[in-house]
């Protein structure tokens, strides 16, 4: 059943708007040379920090059609009498989101860091970095959106309640394009780890309160 759960979230994600995160972290790194002016040294300093800003600000665009949609119309519900933990679907759903951003945006970042100026040891380390804290950014993404599904304006609450907790992923990711002796992708590693393992738990306590 999870299996279908993850081709089902997956099969929605790719024939929706899966571009959307992709093309507004395209553009968001796009327009950093144009803020910053275009001294090389500067940029490829701030290059790191400001892919990743692109890509937090990306992961908040799909938070409300990440849990609120199969709320209200009652498919969680169905999971439930069916027999399905909360946990698992959660595990499911952060499974199938960064199966529908992350690759994609993996490959995005090459040509934002072409875009930003950066060397091609730093180009590595980013996209590095991305591949390990993509995966905790869409497992804060769903429990956020489990956490605010059925509110007034979930979007605006959700990105207050996602970029805060974000914030380490964004400090390490960032020193870990910068230096590659500092340790702080495996830093970066550690804390993804650990947001991946807890976040099924939130997420699924809050769909079990969401039905009460």
């Amino acid at each position: 059943m999870i299996a279908r759960l993850i081709a089902r979230e997956l099969r929605r994600s790719l024939a929706g708007a899966a571009w959307l995160p992709i093309a507004f972290f395209l553009l968001v790194a796009t327009l950093i040379p144009f803020a910053v002016g275009p001294d090389a040294a500067l940029l490829a300093r701030i290059g790191g920090g400001a892919m990743w800003v692109a890509a937090l600000t990306a992961a908040l665009l799909p938070i409300d059609r990440l849990i609120e949609p199969d709320r209200a119309a009652g498919v969680l519900d169905q999971l439930a009498l069916r027999g399905a933990a909360e946990e698992a679907v959660a595990a499911a759903k952060i499974a199938a989101h960064w199966l529908a951003f992350g690759p994609f945006l993996l490959l995005a970042a090459i040509p934002a860091a072409l875009v930003l100026g950066l060397a091609p040891g730093q180009m590595v380390r980013a996209v590095s970095a991305l591949a390990v804290g993509t995966p905790a950014l869409a497992a804060l993404a769903v429990a956020v959106a489990a956490l605010t599904a059925g509110l007034p304006r979930a979007g605006a609450l959700g990105g207050l309640l996602l970029l805060p907790l974000a914030i380490p992923l964004l400090i390490f990711g960032a020193a870990a394009t910068g230096d590659a002796r500092s340790g702080a992708l495996l830093l970066e590693a550690a804390i993804s780890l650990l947001i991946v393992a807890a976040t099924p738990f939130v997420a699924g306590a809050a769909i079990r309160a969401s039905r009460t």
